[in-house]
């Protein structure tokens, strides 16, 4: 399945946000989007999945308008966490996952239903905390709670918006590979907005950067991560360190004496 985001523009109010922006995403692939605060990436995740109809141009997959889709087709096409999810306390885990599965649900739950929760729990390494109730878990927790929803989701698409913001380092590093191995063993789809270049270096296909409203460029990491590029889109020096775990991104300061602009 391909999905594809042709000529999107986006505003609020009178705020342009987003201007001719196109880029296509295909099953099997990690697509990170990458940019400085405020260049619009939480804004494309939202018009990917419809919550924010696009001002200009249009999102289909497999040619099929997003827009236009029924809400539960949708669903079936596209699992979306945001980077704050609003969460009804004293919900047990297993709960909050299951509600992934509502999509597929005529009457209740089945028994399959309930199988798919508890694999997503297992995948996500938190099948032990699935008769806590939400509001008891720490962020990092309930951060792995959404995702594992989205898995029970089962849709073609992940759209993901900075998913390991609240994770310590080894959650972060274990919640990216478990994603890149869910969407390459099953085929699926994933775009993920995130700030950690060496995460999108390491553990994505392909690599949106966003700079100015638009696309700064697109393509696979190590073509788009250049010390060129982090400079013209953040303003941060860097250079690329080879080793024989793969490629790193040490970003650093100007010199003393020398600005950067922006």
């Amino acid at each position: 399945m391909k999905l594809t985001a042709e000529r999107i523009g986006q505003r609020y109010g009178s705020n342009e946000v987003l201007k001719d922006v196109s880029f296509t995403a295909c099953s099997g692939e990690v697509v990170a989007l990458l940019g400085p605060n405020g260049s619009g990436k939480s804004t494309l995740i939202r018009t990917l999945c419809n919550l924010m109809p696009p001002k200009a141009g249009q999102v289909d997959i497999d040619g099929r308008d997003v827009a236009c889709l029924e809400p539960l087709e949708r669903a079936k096409l596209i699992g979306y966490v945001p980077q704050n999810v609003q969460h009804a306390p004293f919900t047990t885990v297993l709960d909050t996952v299951l509600v992934g599965r509502r999509p597929y649900v005529q009457w209740s739950y089945s028994m399959n239903d309930l199988e798919v929760a508890s694999r997503a729990l297992e995948t996500m390494n938190i099948l032990d905390l699935r008769d806590r109730y939400i509001n008891e878990l720490s962020g990092g927790q309930r951060q792995r709670v959404f995702i594992a929803r989205a898995l029970a989701q089962s849709p073609h698409f992940y759209l993901f918006d900075e998913p390991t913001s609240s994770l310590d380092l080894r959650h972060q590093l274990r919640t990216m590979r478990i994603m890149h191995e869910v969407v390459h063993s099953q085929g699926r789809g994933m775009i993920v907005a995130m700030h950690d270049l060496n995460l999108a270096l390491r553990y994505t296909d392909k690599v949106l950067m966003l700079n100015d409203k638009s696309v700064y460029a697109y393509g696979r990491p190590e073509d788009v991560l250049t010390p060129e590029a982090i400079q013209d889109v953040y303003g941060v020096e860097s250079f690329i360190m080879k080793s024989e775990r793969g490629l790193f991104i040490l970003p650093y300061e100007p010199s003393k004496g020398t600005s950067v602009e922006g």
